[in-house]
């Protein structure tokens, strides 16, 4: 099955579905990136900060790197100019690819300059290093500014959302500027499958929850990048696209009273190894 897919500023497509690797390591990553190729998947989502991109690289081996997009993410510590490049050039490394077809910035960090970190991006892009450029956990605002000072377009905005975390306000803009919308945590981390519309629908279409949840991810025109440590699962989270949901379950789901963020909270550990920032 091949999932359909989004058409980048670079003319580039993005498929629909990609393979979330966040907290996988080792044979249980290397299991679900196979499975999913094998199923049909051409999408992997990766990033430095996931310390994995060396075992996803040797499972890419194994197939043509011409049929795999493939993202990966620079942590906010290092988005000065240098680092951005050394952070890009090592993840290239680790991965075993000469190119990225997405590179994002995973998380804006103010205590760097977004204008430098742009003008890194641009870099990268003009040596072929990576052919798309985007953004990750950017708010409408930040977003905006990274729309008017990049040198390259801004293909993509990697977001949490879910039915407890729609972020109309960045999705809307994300629309209006034709920049790509990414589910990070589509499934919010598995918690939304308790929610009473998921369950009653999950039963109504015979479908697992996750396939709902997807299925209505994809419906919204956004691009999802599930994770699981079942092959199964993997395999059983592409099967999106012969079935639709009614327009009146579609609107129940959009209307969940509920909002909860899983990972994408207001307020930032600044002391972490995340960020970088000392006082």
């Amino acid at each position: 099955m091949t999932p359909p897919t989004k058409t980048l500023p670079s003319g580039d497509e993005l498929p629909m579905v990609g393979i979330g690797t966040w907290q996988l390591q080792g044979d249980t990553l290397a299991q679900s990136v196979r499975a999913g190729l094998d199923a049909g998947y051409a999408h992997v989502d990766t990033a430095e900060g996931y310390h994995n991109e060396a075992t996803i690289g040797e499972a890419l081996a194994d197939y043509d790197r011409e049929d795999v997009f493939l993202t990966s993410k620079v942590l906010p510590k290092h988005l000065d100019y240098e680092s951005v490049i050394a952070s890009c050039e090592a993840s290239l490394e680790r991965l075993g690819t000469d190119y990225l077809d997405l590179y994002l910035v995973h998380w804006p960090n103010p205590a760097i300059s977004l204008r430098e970190t742009l003008q890194a991006m641009a870099h990268l892009h003009d040596e072929g290093l990576v052919r798309n450029v985007g953004v990750s956990n950017f708010s409408a605002y930040q977003l905006s500014t990274a729309h008017h000072i990049s040198p390259v377009p801004i293909a993509v905005n990697q977001i949490e959302y879910h039915p407890w975390n729609t972020q109309p306000d960045v999705v809307d803009y994300c629309h209006e500027t034709d920049t790509v919308v990414e589910a990070a945590a589509p499934l919010a981390r598995t918690e939304v499958f308790g929610d009473p519309v998921i369950q009653d629908l999950s039963g109504k279409y015979d479908r697992s929850p996750a396939q709902i949840v997807l299925k209505w991810a994809v419906e919204n025109d956004v691009v999802v990048l599930p994770k699981s440590t079942s092959p199964d699962h993997v395999r059983a989270n592409l099967e999106l696209f012969d079935w639709d949901l009614d327009d009146d379950d579609h609107q129940r789901i959009d209307e969940i009273d509920r909002e909860r963020t899983v990972y994408d909270h207001p307020v930032r550990d600044w002391t972490g190894d995340t960020y970088g920032i000392s006082q």
